[in-house]
């Protein structure tokens, strides 16, 4: 028998938010740290472990699916992540399921695994590069500040999964992100449940990184963040009076000019139905007023429609009020009743067939408004990142769009580009997704 057939083997099953691919990255660099094996299939795995997701019962019922072929596949598994929360239904439907942890458990999980796979002997450090194992490609990273929230939606169970917010150091955030920039990220999202309450919990203290003092807050991240040269995306931002100096930076360069807010609604007795922060009823103000002040700021958005006691005229509120919003890109879903939630006692319920034609008429409208908002960059150049190159071409991205959820740029000369690259276009066509586009000159 070799040696590298001595050595335990791990197979990596993620699901969910990217908030939990890098609970994913952690687990698989302290296992690989200690000598595991990281397996591509379930075939050459000693064990499988799956981290899931447990947010809407479609993602649990997702999450269930995920164990029980990891189960058929390969027999053993241990499941951690949002869903561990109810371990009772884990394992009434897999009693098999060797192990249960939850969310961002992560010294549980790897104890776990050390019970049903015993580490190899020695340590296995220099396995490990300094910036961590990602799942990402090497020229973008999550970058999560915060676990937890202290919001309190009534559709949401968030808080009861993951607890109160508890913001990280911001000196560990910053070495966090630098060590990623020397290691060829060219771009960092940073998530969590509500980033712009980061540092509320710590009285926004203050740390040191390269000298320099820094408060455990947005505004300080941002500063930092500018200081690595690197694109740096915002996602999961509530519309506090506080973002406006978030989008000054952006207007000043230090952030790209992209800004994540999941709305959910617009309407004001839906949106005190949903129990949703901030003061709403002055969003749209406060969205004309970012536009002033960086008017090449790209928003987006999710929404739900079908909200118990959702009305026609609550409906109709909310587009009218989308076409002055004008989002480069939003996401719609239909409601959905999650146990535990408090939305799922509200009156009115709505049926499926109405919430599907509301769904609907909301993307009808939004095609449009994305379409013009996109048409407008027709003829400008804007800097793209290259993530993908085949036959045809490069697929890239724009400073409006993420990735995975938003759309594209197709370049078709791309000879001379490479995976990784920020390259300035020219914009010569465009749709309600995505741009098309041609090279000006590569920025190294």
């Amino acid at each position: 028998m070799t040696q590298t057939s001595k050595i335990p083997s791990i197979g990596i099953v993620s699901l969910g938010c990217p908030k939990a691919l890098v609970d994913s990255e952690r687990i698989i660099t302290r296992l690989r740290s200690e000598g595991y094996q990281i397996s591509a299939d379930y075939t050459g795995a000693d064990m499988v472990l799956v981290n899931t997701c447990g947010f809407l019962d479609s993602a649990k019922a997702e999450s269930l699916g995920a164990i029980g072929e990891a189960i058929e596949e390969n027999g053993k598994v241990i499941v951690t992540g949002c869903l561990g929360g109810s371990e009772e239904l884990i394992m009434e439907q897999h009693p098999s399921v060797l192990a249960v942890s939850g969310p961002h458990q992560y010294e549980r999980v790897i104890g776990q695994v050390h019970e049903h796979l015993p580490p190899p002997t020695a340590s296995h450090q220099s396995l490990v590069p300094e910036s961590g194992i990602r799942l990402t490609p090497r020229h973008y990273a999550y970058l999560k500040i915060s676990e937890g929230c202290n919001n309190s939606c009534s559709f949401c169970i968030i808080p009861d999964i993951r607890g109160k917010l508890v913001s990280r150091p911001i000196e560990q955030v910053l070495r966090e992100a630098e060590k990623l920039a020397n290691a060829g990220v060219k771009e960092l999202m940073v998530i969590s449940q509500d980033t712009s309450a980061y540092g509320v919990d710590v009285k926004y203290q203050k740390g040191n990184w390269r000298g320099q003092d820094y408060e455990t807050r947005m505004s300080g991240l941002v500063e930092g963040l500018s200081e690595l040269g690197i694109w740096v995306r915002m996602h999961y931002v509530y519309p506090y009076p506080h973002v406006d100096d978030i989008v000054r930076q952006m207007a000043e360069g230090k952030a790209l000019p992209y800004l994540d807010i999941p709305f959910q609604h617009a309407s004001p007795s839906l949106l005190k139905k949903m129990r949703r922060p901030a003061a709403q009823e002055k969003t749209l103000e406060r969205i004309l007023k970012w536009k002033e002040i960086c008017p090449s700021l790209g928003l987006r958005s999710t929404f739900i429609v079908g909200f118990p006691g959702e009305t026609e005229e609550d409906f109709e509120f909310l587009l009218d009020w989308m076409k002055q919003a004008r989002f480069a890109r939003a996401g719609c879903f239909t409601y959905e009743d999650v146990k535990g939630a408090q939305s799922n006692e509200l009156e009115g319920q709505l049926s499926e067939g109405l919430k599907k034609e509301r769904w609907e008429r909301f993307m009808e409208v939004q095609q449009a408004i994305s379409q013009d908002v996109l048409e407008q960059r027709v003829g400008t150049d804007i800097d793209v990142i290259i993530d993908e190159i085949d036959g045809e071409g490069a697929i890239a991205r724009s400073d409006w769009d993420a990735p995975e959820i938003d759309g594209n740029v197709f370049i078709e000369k791309a000879e001379s580009l490479s995976v990784g690259d920020i390259v300035t276009c020219t914009v010569e066509e465009a749709n309600e997704y995505d741009l098309w586009a041609v090279p000006v000159k590569a920025s190294s």
